[in-house]
């Protein structure tokens, strides 16, 4: 199958990491003969992030590097990736390769089949995780969950996997409004999809738990998590993302005149 396909990974020291993934991203393009660009975003790394990048780019030319000076957060690495994305189809994925590379072809499938932005779930088929989140973790995902159905009407199952993939009309125009820097961008990102009128579809994708070298503090930033829930909610009320969303297709009517918990899932 042809595909004019973009990788983003973000990635904030991950030199021990990062080679294996991106080996196995290139191995996988290879072997499907796709036309792909892959863009690692280093946030700010302290470590030799970006020198593993450089050093893989010199023998894959379809390799990039965006390397930023500072950590400024997930969220803005991935708004940075894919506002510089060329592809058709745009997917971000995590540096530790949690949910495997293979898996894009599910994603890219239920694109092609209509859907607007694809998200990969770890809960519709729990029994694909091969390794899963320790249960505080599980249980701060679905404690999340209920608050992001609350706040802002996001009825899905798994918004937080890393393992995302957009048309290009979606992903340019969702990430060029969005404003959390940090780990609420997925619910932003998502909120935005809902809110422009695009088809958001879940897709069942494998999962293992990397414990080693994860970023994630549960409960530091799960506080933070929700404060940016509530930042969005804040923005949509004050009609901060009307100033930003793209005035030529009429997407800031998305942010006018309409109550906030009213976006019903596609599916």
């Amino acid at each position: 199958m042809e595909s004019n396909l973009s990788i983003v990974i973000p990635a904030y020291n991950e030199a021990k990491r990062l080679p294996r993934t991106l080996e196995h991203i290139h191995s996988f393009l290879r072997n499907k003969g796709w036309n792909a660009e892959v863009i690692v975003v280093n946030d700010g790394s302290t470590d030799r992030t970006a020198d593993v990048v450089t050093t893989f780019s010199a023998h894959d030319r379809s390799i990039h590097l965006i390397d930023n000076p500072i950590n400024a957060g997930k969220g803005s690495s991935i708004r940075d990736g894919v506002l510089r994305a060329t592809g058709d189809i745009i997917l971000f994925t995590d540096a530790d390769d949690s949910t495997p590379i293979e898996d894009a072809e599910k994603l890219i499938a239920a694109i092609r089949n209509g859907a607007d932005i694809a998200i990969g779930s770890r809960w519709i088929d729990s029994k694909l995780q091969s390794q899963p989140q320790p249960w505080y973790r599980r249980l701060n995902g679905r404690i999340y969950n209920l608050l992001l159905r609350g706040v802002l009407g996001l009825d899905l199952t798994d918004t937080q996997n890393g393992f995302k993939a957009f048309t290009r009309t979606a992903g340019k125009a969702v990430f060029a409004s969005q404003k959390i820097p940090g780990w609420g961008f997925d619910a932003e990102s998502l909120f935005f999809a809902r809110k422009f009128g695009f088809t958001v579809r879940e897709v069942p994708v494998e999962y293992t738990y990397y414990a080693e070298g994860s970023k994630i503090r549960p409960y530091r930033d799960g506080a933070r998590m929700l404060a940016e829930l509530l930042l969005v909610r804040w923005y949509f009320v004050t009609g901060a993302y009307s100033k930003s969303a793209e005035p030529e297709s009429g997407m800031s009517d998305a942010f006018t005149n309409e109550p906030l918990g009213d976006s019903q899932p596609s599916e």
